[in-house]
Formats: structure tokens, C-alpha cells, sequence
């Protein structure tokens, strides 16, 4: 069963984040599979804390995740896309 959320185009310094770090590809296959289903086990899709203010993240891999927040009519805006682990 495919919901197909749909992904509002991403800022162009998310892009050329994206490019830098060479994660297009991962990047791309993320969202088909979040298009999908958006709880897709490999994604670990979770609310992030304070839950009140409606942010989630998805994962591209284990180091890379997609900040988010779900809008009207299915869609996503994405906010942000960092390095889990970096200090």
C-alpha cells in the first residue's frame, strides 16, 4: 500500500549539503521508501523532543538524519539534515 507523502523541494543549502557529503543517492532512496510508508522500520522515523513543537527525523544512514515536520495534505517540509554523532 503506498501513501505517497509528498516532499516540499528542498532549500538549496540542503542540496549542496547533500552533494558535498556524496548522500544524494541514499537521500533519494530515504524519501521513496518514506513516500512509502513513513514509519519504515529502516528509516527509525521518531518524534523529537519537546514533542510539543511537532519536529521528527528520519534516517539516510546511520550518521545522516532528515528533520521534519508533517503539514497538511500529506506532505513534508524539510528543515534540516545533520550529523547525528557530530560534537
Amino acid at each position: 500500500m503506498e501513501i505517497n507523502h509528498n516532499v516540499a523541494p528542498l532549500r538549496n543549502d540542503l542540496v549542496l549539503l547533500l552533494r558535498k557529503n556524496k548522500l544524494e543517492k541514499k537521500f533519494n532512496k530515504s524519501i521513496k521508501l518514506f513516500q512509502q510508508n513513513p514509519y519504515y522500520p529502516s528509516l527509525h522515523t521518531e518524534k523529537l523532543e519537546p514533542k510539543e513543537f511537532g519536529l521528527y527525523s528520519f534516517r539516510i544512514d546511520i550518521k545522516w538524519r532528515v528533520i521534519f515536520v508533517f503539514k497538511e495534505n500529506r506532505s513534508i517540509k524539510i528543515f534540516d539534515i545533520n550529523n547525528h554523532y557530530k560534537n
